[in-house]
């Protein structure tokens, strides 16, 4: 490999270790914050076990629990934000245009979750199985899903991103167009979906409705053909120009 190309197994390394860290340290302080809730939790469901996140506490209950508990809210959307931002940056650093940053960012994401889940089940005995529910996102609704879920769309992200670079580094990187960043774009918005579609009844205190395995899947299956048409595509233009 060249001076001049992508070096993917240093960067994959570099996210992967950065993932790891970051992973943990999440777990760490979601440990910390359901210590913190679990008092007014009590109070509102006393019969609920402290392994079970469902029902969710009104925004009204919240309230009534004091400002202690508003704050925690607060603090934990902005730790979501901050989360976002590091995980984009630390791609940022190690990436040398649009394509290698989103590869970067799809794997240092996918590891951090999967960390992450892996350093609450260390910390907490928690999740009880990859079926248990859990709350992923509160930016902009709340987001839940059985934990199987978040860990299928990060190994996809790890993989689409491991073979995005390991194509630059061989110096045939996949070749992006307008349909095949739509499809990605789509492909988001598809899993967001699935996850956010019962946000109403999750912020009234109801418990999850059935997963929308169905919406899901669409979405997976959408991202991986544009990924794989971004490697088709890319090839049929070197055989071109080879036969020119």
């Amino acid at each position: 490999m060249s001076s001049q190309q992508f070096p993917s197994l240093r960067t994959v390394a570099i996210l992967f270790l950065f993932g790891t860290a970051f992973g943990y340290l999440e777990a760490a302080v979601v440990s910390y914050l359901r210590i913190l809730h679990e008092p007014a939790r009590r109070h509102v469901y006393p019969d609920r076990a402290a392994s079970e996140l469902f029902p969710l506490l009104t925004l009204k209950q919240v309230e009534a629990a004091g400002q202690e508990q508003q704050s925690t809210l607060f603090v934990e959307i902005g730790r979501e934000a901050a989360t976002m931002v590091m995980l984009a940056a630390i791609a940022l650093a190690v990436a040398r245009n649009a394509r290698q940053w989103t590869a970067a960012f799809a794997i240092a994401f996918g590891v951090w979750d999967m960390v992450f889940y892996a350093g609450l089940k260390m910390l907490l005995g928690w999740p009880a199985s990859l079926l248990t529910w859990d709350i992923l996102f509160l930016i902009p609704v709340t987001w839940v899903g059985p934990v199987a879920a978040p860990v299928l769309v990060s190994v996809a992200m790890i993989t689409a991103g491991i073979w995005c670079l390991s194509r630059e580094a061989a110096g045939r990187p996949l070749r992006i167009g307008v349909w095949n960043v739509l499809g990605v774009v789509l492909v988001a918005l598809v899993i967001i979906l699935s996850f956010t579609l019962d946000y109403r009844n999750i912020t009234a205190a109801g418990m999850p409705h059935p997963f929308h395995w169905g919406v899901f899947a669409l979405g997976l299956t959408i991202g991986a053909v544009s990924y794989a048409d971004g490697g088709r595509s890319r090839k049929g233009s070197a055989d071109k120009r080879a036969e020119q």
